[in-house]
């Protein structure tokens, strides 16, 4: 599921600024295969974040109350991955970067929790757990304190 289009990336950026962005050869129209190439990088990120916490990627046909934030957030990262294409890059352009993976990282960390009215799912990667197996420990810290 996706968070933005490439219509929305044109809408954030004007189409002056989204063709000069992507096109590479001149041709004064934009390049859509760059701007996929974006849009999946953004969206991916997002769902890297997210996926510590929640099944990605989030549903926001169950979910609309979402769509806002992701949508802003994936806009925000596409915008600076363009942008790196062309230096240099705005101080605000950084800033909104910078401030939505500061988000995205809150949100996957669990300070703040997604502004959904029921939770979305939780994540099913469980990742791997290490256990001890063998004897009981035989000499203890306390035992050797005094070596």
């Amino acid at each position: 599921m996706a968070y933005i289009s490439n219509s929305d990336i044109e809408t954030r950026l004007g189409s002056a600024v989204y063709v000069q962005l992507t096109d590479d050869t001149g041709a004064g129209t934009p390049n859509e295969a760059v701007v996929n190439e974006a849009r999946a990088g953004a969206e991916g990120e997002v769902d890297a974040y997210l996926a510590r916490r929640y099944a990605v990627p989030i549903d926001l046909s169950r979910h609309p109350e979402l769509a806002g934030i992701l949508t802003s957030m994936a806009l925000d990262l596409a915008e600076y991955r363009l942008r790196l294409r062309r230096p240099p890059i705005s101080s605000e352009a950084v800033a909104r970067r910078d401030a939505a993976v500061t988000w995205l990282q809150r949100a996957a960390s669990g300070e703040i929790e997604l502004p959904a009215a029921s939770a979305p799912s939780a994540s099913t990667l469980g990742g791997f757990a290490g256990r001890a197996t063998g004897a009981e420990r035989v000499m203890t810290r306390e035992d050797l304190s005094g070596f």
